[in-house]
């Protein structure tokens, strides 16, 4: 039986695209054909400023040839698919840029295509996917770096440079969050609200907090963001300035996608010291009058005058030139009202100047008041700032134990102070934020001065990741922790919404800048845990993942668990925020150390066997003189403290690292909390009994949580 033929496969008909030619401008015409009818002059300013910039087109002409009734071609051409590059080249031959018959490039239709001019006009103008906005970013990015200026950049594309700046901002962030956005995971808004700050271990911090959230909106990043600064329009920052915070090398970060907005003050450490300078400079001035005392705070307390008695003084009276220049003023204010009665929007001009007007009309009011010198004597003066950042001096408060005047060696302690005496400001006792002021402008005075913040944040910062280290460690702590925090969770009904069990461990992201933090061993050896463990886990397949774990033996299981509840150890000192919910509670941060303390005795952390040790570079360079012979004095003994006592500050600070090199000596933030158990109520405890460690310890007294005092770091 013979075999039936097999059946040829059809060869597949090969395409054949148009040629390209070169045509003159004045032998095409626009197309009854193309379908764009609607709006065809709008965007057609943009795309000639375009053609003419670069002295091209970047996409020729889609044309047919024109044929006589014979069937004939005609030598000329109609474009179905080009039409707003036709009208802009049109525009050009108008304009003389172009001569008429220039050549254009363009691809002529085949005579026997098999698709329509209407079907290549909607197919030119319904084909195309506009460009993604991370790209265009990316674009201009690209072009800045290539050496365009911004200004340039705006030109060629016809917008502002402010524009192109916001896109090249854009193009900053955090890589992952620019893919977040590409793959629509949060919108515009919320990436332009991330280049509020430009830290991306800070950006990637706020994302994985909000990413699973129902709440992102645009506010809430920024806020997150900045939680640890101070808004420009924050009195402290209105009363020195913003130019003078810049000027001391202070940062500023701010939202270019704002007009309103004048950023935040990212070094509030500096601000403090800044804003106690000038109150400080304001209460010398005034202490030259002779008062007996100046209290100068960003804001005084609630009932600071009761119990004291109010001077009554005498208001410098008006002289005739002064009265008959208020005269005239109240008269010119009269006449502009009146003039401008009817009118719903009153000139700028005219605005101002009623401005001014009622300004200097204030001042003869206000006018000074004088006091007898026996009462400035005996009495004090407070100084503030309102709530727009402006100096307020109250004066003549009299102290109940100053009513009467006191007698010392047969003197009259109430004389006033000689007003010409250049001692007269050295007598007066002034206060700057609730602390003395000592005499003399030397800042390396005997008192020992609290911690800088940023030095308090990068030593914690150091003990966290020791802390980490130990946890890890010690699997029947980090077991014991964990345990700890899901008793919490289910006795205490913490928040659990959203899973049947929930029991997160949250990174905590250390400052990237903190010295000495990357190479430290426990950083080492922390990253070669999680290397040596990553070759192992099977990460991309949570059923893989399982069965890997339910395999493990206890000992590896226990191990595991260490290494991932460690990232959640958070032993980091930041500034508590009493002024808003954002941040961290002064309660929550005294919790915070307490349980860090509580872990630390746990495991047996040893910051010394850690491989911690004082160096100019991490401590010993960023603190008072009196705080390098301090630590001498503690680790090395007097002698060797009082060898390197007349060094300037440093020469002291490289003698003293080679003096405690081998020392073991800590700084306060460093130590345990307990190294010995004090008898009870000789230590600070928080609520469950915890002993806080010494340099957060505070006294006996209640602070106002508006006061500075909050968010320094005590250092006695």
């Amino acid at each position: 039986m013979a075999r039936a033929a097999k059946k040829k496969k059809p060869a597949l008909q090969m395409i054949e695209f148009s040629r390209a030619r070169d045509i003159p401008f004045n032998r095409i015409r626009l197309s009854a054909d193309n379908v764009r009818e609607i709006d065809v002059e709008a965007g057609l300013d943009d795309l000639t400023h375009d053609i003419e910039r670069r002295e091209d087109l970047v996409q020729g002409l889609n044309v047919r040839a024109v044929f006589d009734e014979d069937g004939n071609e005609t030598g000329d051409f109609e474009t179905p698919a080009g039409g707003r590059r036709y009208r802009s080249i049109a525009r050009l031959v108008e304009a003389g840029r172009f001569p008429a018959d220039g050549l254009i490039p363009c691809i002529v239709k085949k005579a026997d295509a098999k698709t329509s001019a209407v079907d290549d006009s909607l197919a030119e103008n319904l084909l195309r996917l506009a460009l993604h906005p991370l790209d265009q970013f990316k674009a201009f990015k690209r072009m800045f770096d290539m050496g365009m200026s911004k200004e340039e950049i705006a030109d060629a594309w016809r917008t502002t440079p402010r524009y192109i700046m916001q896109r090249l901002r854009l193009a900053t962030v955090a890589p992952s969050l620019l893919d977040a956005y590409a793959k629509n995971e949060m919108t515009l808004a919320m990436l332009e609200a991330f280049t509020v700050n430009p830290d991306h271990e800070r950006q990637q911090q706020v994302w994985e907090r909000i990413s699973n959230s129902w709440q992102k909106e645009p506010w809430q990043i920024r806020s997150l963001l900045t939680e640890t600064t101070v808004p420009a329009a924050d009195k402290r920052a209105r009363f020195i300035g913003i130019d003078a915070y810049e000027a001391a090398g202070g940062p500023v970060l701010r939202d270019l996608f704002s007009e309103e907005n004048g950023g935040w003050l990212q070094d509030v450490t500096l601000l403090d010291r800044l804003v106690e300078e000038k109150l400080r400079s304001v209460a010398d001035e005034i202490a030259i009058q002779g008062w007996k005392w100046i209290d100068a705070s960003v804001e005084l307390p609630y009932g600071y005058a009761n119990g004291l008695r109010r001077l009554v003084g005498v208001t410098q009276e008006l002289t005739d030139e002064e009265r008959a220049a208020r005269e005239a003023l109240r008269d010119e204010y009269d006449e502009l009202e009146s003039q401008y009665a009817d009118t719903e929007e009153w000139p700028d001009e005219v605005d101002q100047r009623l401005g001014e007007i009622e300004a200097e009309l204030e001042a003869f009011e206000n006018r000074p008041v004088t006091f007898a010198p026996e009462d400035i004597a005996r009495a004090g003066v407070f100084v503030s700032i309102d709530r727009d950042g402006e100096l307020v001096i109250s004066s003549g408060y009299v102290r109940p134990e100053d009513e009467q005047p006191e007698t010392v060696d047969g003197e009259n302690a109430g004389e006033p102070a000689d007003p010409s005496d250049p001692d007269a400001a050295q007598r007066a006792v002034i206060t700057v934020g609730g602390e003395p002021v000592p005499d003399g402008d030397d800042d390396e005075d005997d008192a020992v001065k609290p911690l800088p913040e940023r030095l308090v944040i990068d030593l914690t910062a150091w003990r966290t990741l020791a802390l980490r280290n130990a946890v890890a460690e010690n699997p029947h702590v980090a077991m014991t922790a964990l345990l700890h925090k899901l008793v919490l969770d289910t006795f205490e009904r913490t928040s659990t919404s959203g899973t049947s069990l929930y029991a997160a461990v949250r990174h905590i992201h250390l400052p990237a800048d903190a010295t000495g933090l990357a190479d430290s061993a426990a950083a080492k050896l922390i990253d070669e845990r999680a290397e040596s463990w990553r070759g192992d886990i099977p990460v991309s397949d949570d059923a893989r993942l399982w069965d890997w774990i339910d395999g493990l033996d206890d000992a590896s299981r226990l191990a595991l668990l260490a290494h991932c509840v460690s990232f959640g150890v958070n032993a980091l000192y930041e500034r508590p925020n009493p002024y808003s919910g954002n941040g961290i509670s002064q309660h929550g941060l005294d919790r915070r150390m307490a349980e860090a303390e509580r872990l630390a005795q746990a495991t047996g952390l040893d910051l010394i066997e850690a491989g911690w040790k004082p160096t100019v570079e991490n401590y010993l360079g960023r603190v008072t003189k009196t705080r390098i012979l301090e630590a001498v004095r503690e680790g090395a003994g007097d002698r060797a403290a009082d060898l390197i006592a007349h060094l300037k500050k440093g020469d002291m600070a490289k003698e003293a690292e080679r003096l405690l090199a081998d020392t073991g000596w800590l700084p306060e933030p460093l130590r345990p909390a307990m190294d010995a158990q004090a008898v009870d109520g000789a230590t600070d405890q928080d609520e469950d009994g915890v002993a806080l460690p010494d340099f957060l310890a505070g006294d006996d007294e209640e602070v106002a949580p508006d006061t500075d005092a909050t968010a320094l770091v005590a250092a006695e």
